[in-house]
C-alpha cells in the first residue's frame, strides 16, 4: 500500500470513529434529556381521589409493573430504576396506599413512598354525639376496617384497653386521621386516650369546692352542658346553674338526661308524662347526676363544668333562637317560661 493509500485509510477510520462518537453523544444527550423529562412529567392521573396501593414485600420491579398496568406511566422500567437510584431511594420505598393528584410527577411519588407519606382519610366525632352515633360514623368511614361489628359495648371497651368502663362520653370529639388497614377499634382507642388525657389535665386545674367527687362526675356534667347549649358564651353559665343546684341538693331537672333515658322510645318530642316516668337518667325524679354521661362532651364543655360561672342563677329556659334566659328564682323562671315557651309575655 502506498503512503497516500495508508493515510486515506487512517482518515476513513478517524471519520467513522468521529461519526460513532458524535452518534453516541447525540444518543446520550437524547437519552438524558428524555430521562430528565420523564422525572418531571406528570403521571396520568385521571380522577379525583385516585390512589395506588403497594403491598408489603412488593419488589421495585413489581411497583413499576403496577404503575404501568394502571396506566399511570408508559416509561420504560429502566427509567424508573435510574430515577430511584439518582434520588437514593431505591430499596427503601414503603408499602401502603398513596394519593395520586393531578400534576404529580414520578419524582414526587417516589419521594412520598420513601418518606412513607401514605394516604390519610379523616373521620370526625362530633360534639354531643352519643356512642351509637360514633359507631354509625365509623361504620361509614371509607377504607376503615369495621372490627366492632357484632361486638357489644363491654367487648369493645375491653378490646381498646378500657375494661369495665361504660363507653358513653369516653371519646373526645375531634377529627382523627387514619390510613387504609386501620380499624374502627384503632380510632376508638385514640379517641379514648385523647379524652382521658384531656379530662385528667382539666381536672388537675379545676376550680376549688366543686360538688364533683371524681373526673367522671365532671365528664357527666360536661355531657349535660354539651346537650343543653351549643353556644360557647353560655356554657359556663349553664354549668354554674347545675353546680349550684347540686350544692343545694336540688333536682337538676334537665330534659336531655330524660331524653337519653327514654332511648329508642324518644321520637323527637318530650311530654309531661316523660318527665314523671322514672329511669336512672330522669333528673326530674332522681337527685344528683345521672349514672353515666349522656353524650361526648367537647373540650369547651369540660372546661365549663370545671370552671363554672359565678352567680345566683338556678334556672334557665330556651328562648327559641338558640339562646337561653336565666333566672335566680322560681317565680322569675315561671315568667320566663310563660313568655318564651307559652308566648304569654307580660
Amino acid at each position: 500500500m502506498t503512503r497516500s493509500g495508508a493515510n486515506l485509510g487512517r482518515s476513513s477510520w478517524r471519520f467513522v470513529l468521529l461519526v460513532l462518537v458524535l452518534a453516541c453523544a447525540v444518543i446520550a444527550a437524547w437519552f438524558w434529556r428524555d430521562f430528565s423529562r420523564f422525572g418531571n412529567t406528570p403521571l396520568r392521573v385521571t380522577a379525583t381521589g385516585q390512589s395506588i396501593e403497594f403491598g408489603r414485600g412488593t419488589s421495585f420491579k413489581d411497583i413499576v409493573h403496577q404503575l404501568r398496568a394502571q396506566g399511570l406511566s408508559t416509561a420504560a422500567p429502566l427509567y424508573w430504576r435510574l430515577l430511584a437510584e439518582e434520588m437514593h431511594v431505591a430499596g427503601r420505598l414503603h408499602a401502603g396506599e398513596y394519593a395520586l393528584v393531578a400534576g404529580m410527577t414520578p419524582q414526587q411519588l417516589l419521594t412520598n413512598m420513601a418518606q412513607g407519606k401514605v394516604m390519610q382519610r379523616d373521620v370526625t366525632i362530633v360534639d354531643g354525639w352519643n356512642f351509637h352515633d360514633v359507631l354509625q360514623a365509623l361504620s361509614k368511614a371509607d377504607q376503615l376496617k369495621h372490627d366492632t361489628v357484632g361486638l357489644d359495648d363491654a367487648t369493645i371497651m375491653q378490646k381498646i384497653g378500657a375494661p369495665n368502663e361504660k363507653p358513653e362520653g369516653r371519646f373526645l370529639p375531634e377529627t382523627y386521621a387514619y390510613v387504609k388497614g386501620d380499624s374502627d377499634l384503632d380510632v376508638l382507642r385514640r379517641a379514648h386516650d385523647a379524652m382521658s388525657k384531656t379530662l385528667d389535665a382539666s381536672w388537675a386545674k379545676r376550680d376549688l369546692n366543686l360538688p364533683l367527687a371524681t373526673p367522671y362526675d365532671a365528664l357527666i356534667l360536661a355531657s349535660i352542658v354539651e346537650k343543653e347549649t351549643g353556644r360557647a358564651d353560655e356554657r359556663q353559665r349553664v354549668a354554674g346553674v347545675f353546680i349550684r343546684r347540686l350544692q343545694k341538693n336540688m333536682l337538676l331537672q334537665t330534659d336531655p338526661t330524660v331524653i337519653y333515658g327514654m332511648g329508642a322510645s324518644y321520637t323527637g318530642t318530650i311530654h309531661k308524662v316523660d318527665l314523671t316516668t322514672d329511669t336512672p337518667y330522669n333528673t326530674y325524679t332522681r337527685p344528683g347526676l345521672p349514672p353515666t354521661p349522656i353524650a361526648m362532651p367537647g373540650k369547651l364543655s369540660i372546661e365549663a363544668a370545671l370552671h363554672p360561672a359565678a352567680g345566683d342563677d338556678l334556672y334557665f329556659v330556651a328562648k327559641g333562637d338558640g339562646t337561653h334566659v336565666f333566672a335566680p328564682t322560681l317565680d322569675e323562671q315561671n315568667r320566663n317560661v310563660a313568655c318564651y315557651q307559652l308566648k304569654h309575655c307580660q
